[in-house]
């Protein structure tokens, strides 16, 4: 796989992380990069019910699949919060868009340490 450009996946991420309309404390961004080189946004939308709140991957997921892309090589997660990886639904989609060997990322402040993974680490016995 070719190098991620994790700087222009943060700078993008965090921009729309403003966008996010949350009813709660965290706003998150995420933003991709797929097999053609475009990189997707999304962020947070919560809902008043809280049944139907969008994840930031699965926005920008979601994103991607709008614009006729449907495999994404590497997605970083931001959130001002300790740690924060994308929850078992994002994880589902993570699988089936980019693939047991996709990188996830994720960065708990602009500028700082981003840790990465592979999609298959976070969730080691999924069934493929």
């Amino acid at each position: 796989m070719k190098t991620t450009n994790w700087d222009i996946l943060s700078e993008k991420a965090w921009i729309v992380r403003e966008n996010a309309s949350i009813l709660g404390n965290t706003k998150v961004g995420a933003s991709l990069i797929t097999e053609k080189g475009n990189i997707y946004v999304g962020c947070n939308i919560e809902q008043k019910y809280r049944n139907k709140d969008i994840h930031a991957e699965i926005n920008a997921i979601s994103n991607m699949i709008t614009n006729g892309e449907t495999k994404f090589l590497a997605i970083l997660i931001v959130a001002e919060r300790e740690m924060f990886t994308p929850c078992g639904s994002c994880m589902d989609w993570i699988f089936q868009f980019g693939g047991a060997n996709a990188k996830v990322a994720y960065q708990t402040k602009p500028n700082g340490i981003i840790k990465d993974f592979i999609a298959k680490e976070l969730m080691p016995f999924y069934p493929f």
